[in-house]
């Protein structure tokens, strides 16, 4: 799972350096470059990340760049992409190709909810990615998380072969209750399951605190605090990080390289900081975009989110409101979203807003 990894940081494919639509391959090559020289080697895509280009850019950059016994590479089986029992075999085929490997190291139930669940037992998909393992195209088979401690207990109940846990995990959500980070850590220490972490810095939240919030931390790096909390924690054995510059490769990577686990102090720091971010009114959206995918009007909702969070914050902001006239409160988007956030509310509340 995580084998001759040297530090505790993964590689989070779904926010790649872009020039418009495109992912630029130089810089990603650069990255992963970097990535790999200071040690490290867990790489995590998903075929809807980047609307598909995700996995074609680590073949470029890593696949036909490196041995594959020198990488560890996650992806996942995600519920929007195959309809039917006779999709998930093609689909997996076409991830396997698009990435050029003949195996991945973890295999992921993508987003488990209890609604896609649903759709993952209607469909066969654990049989059919328990038997993908045993014919040796996968390693080892994980999920990603978005529902209840109490949910994630069944699952892990009735699923034993579902070997690691990817969660949400950050100090602003330990108690939040669309997210319960900690009593969901707790259910995974429970069955001595492995941690990753996602959103460690909640969609670059916790990077950009209010100014009460920057005084408290002084000299600290905002990003750097938020990656030691996570990567603290017993049961977290790899903390993913969306980097989209070399720069912010090279800065998580000089935290992980001489990572200290945080004080007492530090943990009463953070309880301070949890209220802050709370006393905001911001939205939760952490730009993972899955709304957009399924959006008809094709409304921009993370930079629209994103925009209203700077407005609440008194920055500067831009943001084109006029698609959201044009939505048709069909709620696809509210059903995508791994948040839980009532979009089409914080829509007209953005309008408003800016």
């Amino acid at each position: 799972m995580f084998e001759r990894s040297k530090i505790k940081l993964g590689f989070g494919c779904m926010r790649l350096p872009k020039d418009g639509d495109e992912i630029r391959l130089d810089e990603m090559c650069a990255m992963v470059d970097s990535f790999m020289a200071a040690g490290g080697n867990y790489f995590d895509t998903a075929h809807v990340y980047h609307g598909g280009k995700s996995e074609i850019a680590l073949r470029e950059s890593l696949v036909k760049r490196y041995p594959r016994d020198s990488y560890i590479l996650t992806d996942k089986l995600t519920f929007i992409c195959y309809e039917n029992e006779e999709d998930i075999l093609p689909l997996f085929e076409q991830q396997l190709s698009d990435c050029g490997v003949e195996y991945f190291d973890n295999y992921f139930f993508h987003a488990m909810r209890r609604n896609y669940y649903d759709k993952f037992e209607r469909t066969n998909a654990f049989e059919i990615v328990k038997q993908l393992k045993r014919d040796g195209k996968i390693r080892h088979i994980g999920m990603s998380f978005h529902d209840s401690p109490e949910f994630l207990n069944w699952v892990l109940e009735h699923h034993p072969e579902i070997e690691l846990v990817q969660l949400q995990f950050n100090y602003a959500d330990t108690d939040n209750p669309d997210v319960e980070a900690l009593e969901c850590y707790e259910v995974c220490k429970k069955f001595d399951k492995p941690v990753i972490v996602m959103e460690p810095v909640k969609g670059g939240t916790l990077a950009n605190l209010p100014e009460e919030g920057k005084a408290l931390l002084g000299d600290q790096n905002e990003a750097t605090f938020a990656l030691r909390y996570c990567a603290s924690f017993e049961q977290i054995k790899m903390v993913l990080s969306g980097m989209s510059t070399l720069d912010q490769m090279r800065e998580n990577v000089a935290t992980f390289q001489s990572l200290q686990p945080f004080t007492q102090e530090e943990f009463a720091l953070s309880d301070q900081l949890r209220a802050i971010v709370r006393q905001t009114e911001l939205i939760a959206c952490t730009a993972c975009r899955y709304c957009t995918d399924g959006c008809p009007s094709s409304i921009p909702i993370p930079e629209i989110f994103a925009a209203y969070n700077d407005r609440k914050l008194r920055r500067p902001f831009e943001a084109d409101t006029s698609l959201i006239a044009s939505c048709v409160d069909c709620g696809a988007c509210e059903n995508l979203c791994p948040q839980n956030l009532e979009i089409r509310k914080y829509l007209k509340r953005a309008e408003k807003l800016l």
